[in-house]
């Protein structure tokens, strides 16, 4: 059963899951954290406790980096156009209800496409299922996920959870050639267009370097050759660099060769300089290649499959085992120093705890109701196990701040977190009100709208706990001790808790025997006119205000006229 919360207490518990949220790596998880709302029930917050007792010992830091690798693997149901499927016509229903290619019973229709299967022996033998017609379509996205495949596997060496990944890693190396020359093939037009120029830069070099070297009776024998046109003779001075190119144009189309997996011959031997390789060429090569690959890439990822598809439900249970680490390294990161509260028959109680969203707070102790085994703080010797506790004392010293902390450590506790405290207990309750202040309302209106909500929490039973935030400010002095006092006679028959903050301690104390005053003091001014509070509630003691302190920071800051008229009405608050 859900804990009850009224509208702060939600925005409290909205505050704390907006907390754990934003550290969440993946977006899916937040699904773990609904599972988390406060509840009621004594047995299930056990059981939460018990979960995350024995999970959150095993979240490592390093896992968040890991997290952030992994992404959801799909596999798509898609109709490939590179291949026909040929079946005897009893098959022809079958095979066209899997929708993944063509189909047909005629032997001539499968001229065009480069991937020929079959269950007649008229191509690759296959039978009529997606992982034997189309296994690329499962290999792929998970070729295309390594990377969430190297994070499941180191996931798995960090938190000791078995995972299928390696065994899935280590089929998909025998894809890797495959793949490199997709790559190349994909690329090919800026491949050959990179060794053409490079091609030709290399033969401009040994060109420039290259010089003919004649004697005197040689250059005679040229020149008579030249004037004959006697051609042939005379390139026979030039067949050494003619060879040097050659070497260069058959060399850069070994290097060809071997990106692209295959022997080619793209180069002009006609015309040595500059070289070039028309784009027409370049496509064929392309058109012969692509089909090459695609029975071979058939053939890898059907081999591929046969190892993998065993593993694959598993894999989808290990991605979805990854948004519950995701949930519990949130959890881990903002509970740090956390302690779980014990079940408590009484009450809350906690020992140093810390506001969650004030920054460095000061540790403070505080119970409401039956005081637990094992909780001490300075003074709590008088405390007689109230339920009703009416908080007094400084202005700016922590009272608010107080109530949302044990709002906090309730809710925390109610959802089977650990708590922002060095000890912590709490009684299971059925029902959370926090009644903040409302500096901006006034009036009947808003008198008349607190005191409807204030009763509302009154008016059913049930465990409760009810916070309260200066209630009478609302109204004037007279009146609300007499209406606050009744109220809280009402939740003290009925066995609620109650913390009420007020500067009517005294005078409520008089009304109400069966409660406990406290109060925050402040202490003084610091050397800088700051003043000096202890947020610690003293137990029992109502709590001394701070108008005189402010009025005798003014009188110490002041000068001249103003700072006479603060002196004397110090002296009025001290004589009297």
């Amino acid at each position: 059963m859900a804990l009850k919360l009224n509208p702060e207490a939600k925005a409290v518990y909205r505050a704390i899951r907006e907390e754990i949220r934003k550290r969440l790596v993946l977006p899916e998880s937040s699904r773990f954290l609904d599972a988390f709302e406060p509840v009621s029930d004594t047995k299930e917050i056990l059981r939460r406790q018990d979960y995350l007792r024995g999970n959150l010992p095993r979240i490592k830091p390093e896992l968040r980096d890991c997290l952030s690798r992994v992404m959801p693997i799909t596999f798509r149901r898609d109709f490939l156009h590179d291949r026909i499927l040929v079946v005897d016509e009893s098959e022809v229903e079958k095979a066209e209800k899997l929708n993944l290619c063509e189909v047909t019973t005629e032997v001539e229709d499968t001229e065009e496409y480069p991937l020929v299967l079959s269950t007649t022996g008229h191509g690759i033998d296959v039978e009529l299922t997606p992982s034997q017609v189309a296994p690329e379509l499962y290999v792929l996205p998970l070729w295309e996920n390594r990377r969430t495949l190297e994070a499941l596997a180191r996931i798995s060496e960090l938190t000791g959870r078995e995972s299928v990944a390696p065994r899935i890693l280590k089929a998909l190396r025998k894809l890797d050639d495959v793949m490199e020359r997709q790559e190349a093939i994909d690329s090919i037009e800026e491949l050959v267009a990179e060794k053409e120029r490079e091609l030709n830069e290399r033969i401009s070099e040994k060109l420039e370097r290259f010089s003919l070297t004649l004697s005197g009776k040689e250059l005679l024998g040229f020149l008579d050759e030249l004037k004959a046109g006697n051609y042939e003779a005379i390139f026979r001075h030039f067949g050494g660099i003619e060879g040097d190119i050659l070497d260069l144009i058959n060399g850069a189309e070994r290097e060809l060769g071997e990106r692209l997996g295959v022997t080619v011959e793209l180069f002009s031997r006609g015309e040595l300089y500059p070289v070039s390789v028309p784009p027409e060429r370049v496509e064929m090569l392309r058109e012969e290649l692509e089909r090459e690959l695609k029975v071979e890439l058939y053939l890898r990822s059907r081999e591929i499959l046969g190892e993998v598809m065993p593993l694959l439900q598993r894999l989808k249970e290990e991605l979805s085992t990854v948004h519950e680490l995701d949930f519990l390294q949130a959890v881990k990161e903002f509970t740090g120093g956390f302690t779980f509260p014990g079940i408590h028959g009484g009450g809350i109680a906690f020992i140093n705890g810390r506001h969650l969203f004030i920054e460095s707070p000061q540790p403070v102790s505080y119970i409401v109701g039956k005081m637990p085994e094992g909780f001490y703080a300075p003074g709590s010797e008088v405390i007689k196990d109230e339920r009703i506790v009416i908080l007094t004392g400084a202005n700016s010293g922590g009272k608010t701040s107080l109530l949302e902390l044990t709002a906090q450590i309730a809710i925390l506790a109610h959802m089977g977190f650990p708590v922002p405290a060095e000890k912590a207990w709490i009684e299971p309750l059925d029902e959370l009100f926090f009644f903040r202040k409302k500096r901006s309302a006034y009036g009947a209106g808003a008198f008349e709208t607190a005191l409807g909500a204030f009763v509302r929490a009154l008016r059913t039973d049930g465990r409760k706990l009810i916070l309260i935030d200066e209630f009478e400010a609302i109204t004037e002095p007279g009146a609300a001790v007499r209406i606050i006092g009744e109220l809280l006679k009402v939740a003290h028959e009925r066995g609620f808790y109650v913390v009420i903050v007020s500067h009517l301690g005294e005078d409520l104390k008089a009304e109400l025997p069966f409660a406990r005053v406290d109060g925050i003091e402040a202490q003084g001014l610091d050397g800088s006119l700051n003043l000096i509070v202890n947020r610690q509630p003293i137990f029992g003691k109502p709590g001394r205000s701070t108008p005189e302190l402010i009025v005798e920071r003014l009188a110490r800051k002041k000068r001249g006229k103003e700072r006479e008229i603060f002196e004397r009405v110090l002296r009025a608050f001290r004589e009297g």
